[in-house]
């Protein structure tokens, strides 16, 4: 079983990497605005996929002048057009992630959003952020004998995309030093 999930993964990770290459580039971009000018990288994570927000900010290695967009007593930082934010979530048609970006357009801060791309609906996540990157996670990765899928590792996909956006964030801000 764990062999056919870590191909089942890595053929994942490299379609990431392959097919949001330039979206990845874009977001970090983007942060980077933030990141030399007076604003700040704010970052919100869904769910499970909130430990995104614990790694941005808490690792050994954090995004540089990264914050949690919200405040331990569930409010909101008080943002201007100068910052940037960074949301995940599972699909684009998420509708608390929906509803915070448009909040976002409203304040007018500059939006990266990760989710899975759910083309089936309306106005989702990918047409209210600045820069969307698609997780490509829509099923478990491992056939089970009844037909149905398992193994839906949307918190490492996650991370994988969130190490793109910082890896070439930094490369970006070297070329600032």
């Amino acid at each position: 079983m764990m062999k056919i999930f870590m191909t089942q993964l890595n053929g994942h990770f490299s379609r990431i990497h392959e097919q949001e290459e330039s979206a990845i580039e874009d977001g970090a971009r983007l942060l980077a605005q933030a990141a030399v000018g007076s604003g700040t990288i704010y970052i919100h994570g869904f769910d499970e996929l909130g430990g995104i927000t614990g790694e941005a900010v808490l690792s050994a290695e954090p995004l540089p002048g990264a914050k949690s967009l919200f405040l331990e007593d569930g409010s909101m930082n008080k943002l201007t057009d100068a910052d940037r934010v960074l949301l995940f979530t599972h699909r684009s048609n998420d509708l608390k992630a929906i509803e915070l970006a448009l909040k976002l357009q409203e304040i007018g801060a500059g939006t990266v959003g990760v989710s899975c791309l759910m083309k089936d609906e309306d106005a989702g996540l990918d047409e209210l952020v600045d820069v969307h990157i698609d997780s490509k996670l829509k099923k478990g990765l491992i056939p089970d004998e009844d037909g149905s899928r398992y193994g839906y590792p949307a918190l490492m996909t996650s991370l994988f995309a969130y190490y793109a956006l910082s890896f070439t964030l930094k490369e970006i801000l070297s070329e600032y030093e």
